[in-house]
């Protein structure tokens, strides 16, 4: 079907209840405007490294996971690496059903094949009593999937999101809490109280989750170990390892490899 008018279909209320399509991409990294769309947005993840970002915070979407969107949430993807996907949108009519924020999800196989099954359903037929069931059970398989814990939040307060996101934009930089503080102009104790308060993290945790955001978006598009260690502002790539297995349990090699195969 011709874009303009997958896109109509996607930015409108009516229409089929559901709408699902194959999306594959040799993108070294690439990553959408902000935007929004009417129907909520069900992005399940194959191949490749997606984040998600929202102004509460982003959401990282390694293989076989899968992210929701609410309609009309503002929000962007950045892409890497050779990737496939599936776009699932849901008309806002029954969307209600699904959480009202935005959240990553585990996908098994039943999903997986329900998710495969309606991308193959033509755009513009009518909804027949078939599909309305695999429809009730799809909506049933993502409200029972398990939330996984693969938000970064982002502070609310004016001077806590400028350093926020001066460590995502900049995951080299190095300096110390005093010297985000001093930056930032408030105490240290106020930076350190407020941060817990705002994201339940520390800046310490903070900062290593979005290093690891960042690593995992570099290593998808193949980038050596010693050149994000360097990029991430590690003082070796055996240090930038350690921190990396503290935190996934395995090697970048590996964990990207049991990823995409489990």
């Amino acid at each position: 079907m011709h874009d303009e008018r997958l896109h109509q279909l996607l930015e409108s209320p009516d229409g089929p209840p559901l709408i699902c399509y194959e999306a594959r991409g040799e993108i070294p990294l690439k990553e959408t405007e902000w935007h929004r769309h009417v129907r909520g947005q069900f992005y399940y993840v194959e191949e490749g490294v997606f984040v998600s970002r929202t102004e509460r915070g982003s959401w990282l979407l390694p293989p076989r996971r899968a992210g929701w969107m609410p309609p009309g949430e503002l929000h962007t993807v950045s892409i890497a690496g050779p990737s496939l996907a599936w776009g699932v949108f849901i008309a806002p009519s029954i969307a209600g059903c699904l959480p009202d924020k935005p959240c990553v999800i585990g996908v098994d196989d039943m999903l997986r094949e329900i998710i495969k099954r309606a991308a193959r359903w033509p755009l513009d037929s009518e909804t027949t009593p078939e599909r309305e069931r695999l429809l009730a059970v799809l909506l049933d398989e993502i409200r029972r999937a398990p939330e996984e814990e693969l938000h970064l939040p982002m502070p609310v307060d004016r001077r806590l999101r400028r350093i926020a996101m001066a460590m995502l934009e900049n995951p080299d930089d190095t300096r110390g809490i005093d010297e985000w503080a001093s930056w930032a102009g408030m105490s240290t104790r106020t930076l350190t109280r407020l941060f817990r308060e705002e994201t339940q993290w520390s800046v310490a945790q903070w900062r290593q989750q979005a290093r690891l955001t960042r690593a995992l978006e570099r290593l998808a598009v193949g980038e050596p170990v010693a050149v994000v260690a360097d990029a991430l502002g590690y003082a070796t790539p055996s240090a930038f390892v350690a921190m990396f297995r503290k935190a996934f349990g395995d090697s970048p090699g590996r964990y990207l490899a049991r990823q995409a195969s489990a």
